[in-house]
């Protein structure tokens, strides 16, 4: 599967997102959606929690394996060879995860776990852009989309219930990362607006709002 298929398979916000990556950091970005994406479906698909685990634990010792000679034939794994040892980092978005495995109804805690893991993530991706200084305002956006998006996923009311319970405890403001980093200034700036109200783009004042985001990271 090439790159532009990756991006086919990716939801409207992560692709709108990408659409506003600079050219060093696309690449990168788009391993990640994917990554993050690939780890989604298996716990939609899933049917037993065992065999999902087994599932996510194979991605997790893939990305831990070791940078010399690495090489795979899955295409995320082919995007994120150039990360070398930094792959590691992203086994935290495995962990976040495996923590939605948890016994229903979810607790706070494994909702925090799962932002954890998508906050890990974005850390990473700051790093790799030479922005270690931004990793963690890119953690904090990570976090806060984790659990927008989460929540217009959401249909059990007492788990509604417990994610927008966290999301009121958040710092909302305008995260302080560049330009490299705008599509993950732009999915924050989605995440902002619904504060786990509805879909991240919903309607047509949503998509003029992710353009202006594109545009101005504000």
């Amino acid at each position: 599967m090439e790159p532009a298929a990756l991006l086919d398979e990716l939801p409207p916000d992560r692709r709108l997102a990408l659409a506003y990556a600079p050219a060093a950091t696309r690449a990168d970005c788009l391993a990640v959606f994917s990554l993050d994406l690939r780890l989604s479906r298996l716990l939609a698909q899933q049917r037993e929690p065992m065999l999902t685990q087994m599932r996510l634990a194979w991605w997790r010792d893939r990305l831990s394996e070791e940078a010399t000679g690495f090489h795979h034939d899955e295409p995320v794994l082919a995007l994120l060879a150039p990360w070398g040892a930094q792959r590691a980092q992203l086994a935290a978005l495995v962990d976040g995860w495996e923590a939605l495995l948890a016994e229903p109804p979810l607790a706070a805690f494994a909702v925090r776990n799962f932002a954890q893991g998508r906050a890990s993530a974005f850390a990473a991706l700051a790093e790799r852009a030479g922005a270690a200084g931004q990793a963690e305002e890119a953690a904090r956006a990570g976090f806060n989309w984790a659990l927008a998006d989460l929540a217009a996923h959401i249909s059990d009311p007492q788990e509604l219930a417990v994610v927008k319970a966290l999301i009121q405890t958040r710092d909302w403001g305008r995260p302080r990362i560049g330009k490299d980093l705008r599509p993950l200034a732009l999915l924050h700036g989605l995440a902002a607006r619904q504060r786990g109200n509805g879909a991240l783009l919903g309607g047509i004042r949503d998509g003029l709002a992710a353009i202006r985001l594109g545009l101005l990271g504000r």
